[in-house]
């Protein structure tokens, strides 16, 4: 697996969203230290910094003021601690280390979703599996409730926390469906795959549950492989390949 290197720009980005978001040395409408000053704290050139500024500034975090210097935007909010350059530049994203996230978790909410569901929430569940069955057979669009699906199963856990890493099985699906589109292995895998789990969690079978979910995402992410390959044949594109 290939993994795009971040710049050194992008690395220096990242550390000064560091600084605001987990050191909390600056807030909105901030000042930050000068260029020499900041340049030397972070142990890059003056060209390096510009260039991560510029990525910040075009990201509405910084802004640089003629004859001022850089401030923090009047508007920024950090209230995602856990903000950092790759989530605010999605198409830096390595899909499978999202789909490696999901294989540590998503099958164990399936294991406490069998368990825990209640008759209403099983009944969700199956309604979104059979609704995105139908969207497949039409040829439509199915993201959104293959995203509602999945966050029928996390809700199901009755687990508070679960909440927070949907957004990851959300960017998952949406980058993957982006990636590798309609092709026949992975509608045929989606299918099957979505049925076997409605059954184990109707039988509230826990362990069949997780195997299902588990063999799901591994479907998805080989379906991915595949079809990523498929088309950097067809487009003669190598760019998406080197995320995988």
């Amino acid at each position: 697996m290939m993994k795009r290197d971040q710049s050194l720009a992008e690395r220096t980005a990242d550390d000064i969203l560091s600084m605001l978001n987990i050191e909390k040395r600056f807030s909105a409408g901030d000042r930050l230290p000068s260029e020499n000053e900041l340049a030397n704290e972070l142990g890059v050139s003056r060209t390096t910094l510009r260039e991560a500024v510029r990525l910040l500034a075009a990201h509405q975090v910084l802004v640089t003021e003629r004859g001022r210097g850089t401030f923090v935007r009047q508007d920024f909010h950090p209230s995602d601690a856990k903000l950092t350059l790759e989530s605010m530049t999605p198409e830096l994203i390595d899909v499978r280390d999202l789909f490696e996230m999901r294989l540590i978790f998503e099958p164990e909410a399936a294991y406490y979703a069998a368990q825990r569901a209640t008759d209403a929430e099983l009944e969700r569940i199956r309604h979104y599996a059979e609704l995105e069955e139908e969207l497949i057979a039409k040829g439509e669009d199915r993201a959104e409730v293959e995203m509602a699906f999945h966050n029928s199963i996390a809700t199901a856990t009755h687990n508070s926390f679960i909440g927070e890493l949907v957004p990851l099985i959300y960017r998952s699906i949406d980058r993957a469906l982006r990636l590798s589109g309609d092709f026949p292995d992975i509608i045929a895998n989606v299918v099957e795959d979505n049925r076997l789990l409605i059954e184990f969690l109707t039988r509230r079978n826990a362990e069949g549950a997780r195997s299902a979910m588990r063999i799901h995402i591994i479907h998805a992410m080989d379906g991915l492989d595949t079809g990523v390959q498929t088309k950097g044949e067809y487009d003669g594109s190598s760019e998406e390949k080197n995320h995988l």
